[in-house]
């Protein structure tokens, strides 16, 4: 099995002390990418995007979408930082057997280009058939968020 839970990936963690990331309006591009689990490395030390084992699709295209901060900056509660992401949906698309996705940097390029940021586990094969595939980020807060830093 390919996918084993939520990760944020360890690269990430390290490119965040070496400033490479910026989640401020105007900064990177992230993009989401979506895998079936034959899909490898799907786990904190996944380091960059790659097209192996990408679901394919009508509606769907390699490399993923990109995906758009929901309150288009990093936001600070108490001792917590977090990033959260608007829901994404492809729509009208055929893609089967979607086990989970791929947050990455399609800007970063040093020093490995579309860095990894974090690896999600949807816990079972997805798919629509000439629908709307959606993944839905859970609430923006320093409880819930995608991204959070304690």
């Amino acid at each position: 099995m390919a996918f084993g839970g939520n990760f944020v990936c360890s690269s990430f963690k390290q490119d965040l002390l070496a400033a490479r990331h910026n989640f401020q309006v105007g900064g990177n591009t992230f993009k989401m990418a979506l895998y079936t689990n034959a899909a490898t490395g799907m786990d904190a030390t996944r380091t960059a995007y790659t097209s192996g084992s990408e679901v394919a699709g009508t509606g769907y295209t390699a490399g993923g979408m990109v995906i758009v901060q929901q309150a288009g900056t990093p936001n600070l509660t108490g001792t917590i930082a977090w990033v959260d992401f608007v829901d994404a949906t492809w729509t009208a698309a055929t893609i089967s057997l979607a086990r989970g996705a791929v947050i990455y940097n399609d800007t970063l390029t040093t020093p490995v280009a579309d860095a990894s940021v974090c690896v999600l586990d949807f816990g079972a094969d997805k798919s629509s058939s000439s629908g709307d595939f959606t993944v839905v980020f859970p609430t923006n807060d320093s409880t819930n968020a995608i991204i959070r830093i304690a």
